[in-house]
């Protein structure tokens, strides 16, 4: 772990744990340390150096609709020394060419008003541009709600940075502070809604930035007390009838995690000029897991999924199944990993769903190599089963998946992890079946 999660498990009192150009260096990418996995076939696309294109990133991917994928890596680029001599981060591109890819480094992050610490992924917003949040550590930048877009004209030269223009940034008071893993979402009408592990009465708060004319206006439509949950880690999703769902870290169950709470699952109902919060589940530090950093996913049925990343049967984590019925909500276990109880190395990002309804996702640290994986989970009429699709060794391949995966139209799955590779700062995966 590095410098940056230790101080922010701190903070939290948890057991785990535009301006100057960027250089736009084009790396020519080779695929590289092939593995079988399973039926699956693992490449490493891309390691990371924490030079100019970034370091250890936490976040997954994002796919425009020519293939090409975006992230963010926490830390590295052209500025090292600002940002705790971590460097302040980078928005970059993978992109095919030919026989193989081409990295190319879009901004980097100076640690001034544009902020610092992107450790979320980047999204499409309606207009077609990049949506995305940093998350700077205490004392050294700003938090932000950022826009990236390319230049209207071609560039020729060679830096030739995309542009980023700060939409939002917290003051870290009741409007909160720590935008954190979670990605942005638009409603219809272009309004974009995140949450915050901290600000409000310090233990975070769902937001929204409603567009007008060139500036951005903040609401808080919840701000977290901790019976009813606190420090949500990830984002908000929508249902069909517009009410907002997510997860929190802690809060809930005060009896558990030393009056901390072990996490709840809320959801946030609009109700006239406000809006109005419901307690679905809390956990208990049971079978049922705890500290859900991960936010949920949505089946076809109404159904919701998500993860603990710890705790358990197994203490790495779980896999869990929330079914309305009736106003209510029933929690049921999907699967439990086995991993390090005194450590949160279970899943962190959000689940993924494909068309047959088999989830996917990584882990942190459980795996056959306690350096974490990447799993499926398969449903039958007895229940659901488990593979892990590559088991990372804390070499070459990688070590560490924070990252919520993603899929192209062929099936192939692509993800980040946050150490590993040739220079031990991170690599970008692809799993081909």
């Amino acid at each position: 772990m590095d410098d940056r999660t230790q101080l922010r498990n701190l903070i939290f009192g948890l057991s785990l744990g535009g301006a100057t150009a960027a250089l736009a260096i084009v790396f020519m990418l080779i695929v590289a340390a092939t593995q079988p996995a399973q039926a699956q076939t693992f490449n490493v696309l891309y390691n990371f150096t924490g030079a100019a294109d970034g370091k250890n990133p936490y976040a997954g991917l994002t796919m425009d609709k020519a293939g090409n994928l975006y992230g963010t890596a926490s830390a590295g680029g052209l500025y090292g020394g600002n940002c705790h001599n971590l460097g302040c981060g980078t928005l970059f591109r993978l992109s095919h060419a030919g026989w193989g890819w081409l990295f190319t480094p879009l901004y980097t992050f100076q640690g001034g008003d544009d902020g610092a610490t992107p450790v979320a992924r980047v999204i499409f917003g309606p207009n077609g541009t990049l949506y995305g949040t940093t998350s700077a550590l205490p004392g050294c930048c700003l938090d932000t709600v950022f826009n990236l877009r390319p230049r209207p004209r071609a560039c020729t030269a060679a830096r030739c940075p995309w542009t980023e223009t700060s939409l939002y940034t917290f003051s870290g008071g009741a409007d909160g502070a720590f935008p954190e893993f979670g990605d942005l979402i638009f409603d219809q009408t272009g309004n974009i809604y995140g949450t915050t592990a901290s600000g409000g009465n310090g233990l975070g708060v769902v937001y929204e930035l409603a567009p007008s004319g060139s500036d951005w206006t903040q609401s808080i439509l919840y701000t977290f007390t901790r019976p009813d949950g606190a420090r949500p880690q990830n984002g908000v999703v929508f249902d069909n009838a517009g009410n907002l769902y997510g997860t929190t870290l802690t809060g809930g169950n005060l009896d558990c995690n030393d009056g901390y709470g072990c996490g709840a699952i809320f959801q946030l109902t609009p109700a006239g000029s406000g809006w109005v919060e419901h307690v679905l589940y809390t956990f208990q530090k049971g079978s049922d897991g705890t500290a859900p950093y991960a936010g949920l996913t949505f089946d076809p049925s109404g159904n919701l999924y998500g993860t603990t990343s710890t705790g358990g049967t197994g203490g790495g984590g779980t896999v869990f199944k929330l079914t309305p019925s009736n106003g209510s909500w029933t929690y049921s276990l999907v699967y439990s990993f086995t991993g390090r109880a005194d450590f949160n190395c279970g899943p962190w990002g959000t689940l993924v769903m494909d068309g047959a309804g088999n989830l996917y996702g990584t882990t942190v640290c459980d795996g056959a190599n306690r350096a974490g994986n990447v799993w499926e989970l398969t449903p039958s009429e007895n229940g659901w089963t488990y593979t892990s699709l590559h088991d990372f060794t804390g070499g070459s391949d990688g070590a560490e998946g924070y990252c919520k995966v993603s899929f192209d139209p062929e099936g192939n799955l692509y993800g980040t992890t946050f150490r590993g590779g040739s220079d031990d700062v991170g690599v970008i995966w692809e799993i081909t079946p």
